[in-house]
């Protein structure tokens, strides 16, 4: 069975073709750094984080590229209510969203160019569109003329030209040939960043970028470009606009993953009820918040709550708790096992998540039931595809990424304590002084060790927060 993938531009599931074999090309539209990431924004990266993962599984060398939005009106108005730099904010704001990618095992982008790091391929771009009549300047900006593009202009989007409003991005309206036309370049302002062009100086719209960047690193036409459904209307319609209007290729699929709301509510500041991935932290740990976010298919709304983050949690342990008990038993293996045939038929149909864990979940059970019964050889093949599986969604237990993350160094000491406190409980209970035992257990237990006695001895590890 082939991936299939749900295209935005199509509006329909297609079966992936890349346009080289063997190779694929993806761009996803990533940060405005203009604040802190919100769960949002980090359930994305973890999304095409598992795209990811599953293209190179599937044998695809990938070159994946996410960009970063580093000049923006949004930046600027931040820079300027803060009375900080403009280029301070972007940048403070973008080390926490890779801190976050990195904290929920996100692998890194190919590359993760910058709006501002790209002005020249974006001044090309320029040059072509007014040449070929799909562009000009006016009043010290640069525009796309949307109606030399209208018998095509919000295909994307299911739109049709004389339905739509201005497009409201730059105070200048006045020097527009039409309201829907959008901004290419804007002319500098006093005290905004800026850079040369033959048309003034100024600084980028936002949507000429992307179509810089993603035709720079991957060429006229590639695979996939993804993004947030809020960024249909109007950033991709725009980038294909623009891209094709100039002779581009541009995308060949586009995915759309579905927004999270919190309490059935919009995130919004004004509202109150932003989540960071900092708010969560204190409730689960980062492999439990990935699993979560995951969770659910890619292309559905997800709400969040406090309850579903708790049943993420407990099911993230359920599968952990088999992982770590099974390698005590017959042996960790290796994470790169046989993957079950119907994990890989739920990721081939338009990355199928949830139908993909119940596959994970289903092994688990058949592997508890082996380790109960005794069954080594089934035991050991129930680990190997569920590590397998767990691999392929970033969630392997055993990965250094997850195994008793952030403990590394204070390991050796712990397990030679607890090593001697369990032994003294054994010593106890050998000559049944139970007291004693259930006393160096609590005591333990006290210090965040759990322990569990099992027909092969007792066996501990760190109580998860």
């Amino acid at each position: 069975m082939s991936l299939r993938l749900y295209d935005t531009g199509t509006r329909s599931v297609r079966t992936f073709e890349p346009l080289e074999e063997g190779r694929v090309g993806m761009y996803v539209c990533g940060a405005t750094p203009q604040a802190a990431p919100h769960i949002g924004h980090l359930r994305s990266g973890v999304i095409y984080d598992v795209l990811l993962r599953w293209l190179r599984r599937s044998g695809y060398e990938v070159t994946f590229v996410r960009n970063v939005t580093d000049v923006d009106d949004k930046i600027i108005a931040v820079s300027q209510a803060q009375g900080r730099p403009w280029f301070a904010v972007a940048e403070a704001n973008q080390r926490v969203f890779t801190r976050g990618y990195d904290l929920l095992g996100c692998l890194p982008p190919t590359i993760e160019p910058r709006a501002t790091g790209h002005v020249p391929e974006m001044i090309v771009l320029i040059r072509r569109l007014i040449e070929a009549g799909h562009a000009y300047a006016a009043g010290g900006d640069v525009y796309f003329d949307v109606k030399s593009w209208a018998d095509r202009y919000g295909a994307l989007s299911n739109q049709r030209l004389e339905n739509m409003r201005s497009a409201g991005d730059t105070p200048n309206e006045e020097y527009k040939r039409d309201p829907r036309d959008f901004a290419l370049w804007k002319s500098a302002k006093p005290g905004e960043p800026s850079w040369e062009t033959p048309w003034g100086e100024g600084r980028p719209g936002w949507h000429l970028e992307c179509s810089a960047m993603a035709t720079k690193y991957l060429g006229p036409t590639f695979d996939i470009h993804g993004g947030g459904v809020d960024l249909i209307f109007p950033h991709h319609e725009n980038e294909i606009a623009q891209s094709q209007a100039a002779g581009d290729g541009f995308a060949r699929y586009w995915l759309h993953n579905g927004l999270l709301t919190v309490d059935g509510e919009k995130m919004a500041k004004s509202v109150g009820n932003v989540v960071l991935l900092d708010d969560l932290l204190g409730r689960a740990r980062p492999a439990e918040i990935r699993y979560y976010l995951a969770s659910a298919h890619y292309r559905s709304l997800m709400d969040y709550t406090d309850a579903a983050l708790a049943e993420a949690v407990s099911a993230y342990q359920r599968v952990e708790g088999f992982v770590t008990r099974a390698a005590e038993q017959v042996g960790a293996g290796l994470a790169d096992g046989e993957l079950p045939e119907a994990f890989a038929a739920a990721l081939d149909d338009d990355l199928g998540v949830p139908q993909a864990l119940a596959v994970v979940h289903e092994t688990v059970r058949e592997g508890n039931s082996a380790l109960a019964s005794g069954d080594q050889e089934a035991a050991r093949r129930h680990l190997a595809s569920v590590r397998a599986m767990m691999d392929v969604l970033g969630l392997d237990p055993l990965s250094r990424q997850w195994s008793r993350a952030g403990e590394e160094d204070l390991l050796p000491v712990v397990e030679a304590l607890v090593t001697v406190a369990l032994d003294q409980r054994q010593a106890a209970r050998a000559r049944k002084d139970y007291a004693s035992a259930d006393a160096i257990r609590d005591q333990l237990a006290k210090a965040g060790i759990v322990v569990e006695d099992t027909p092969h001895g007792p066996r501990w590890e760190l109580k998860r927060t």
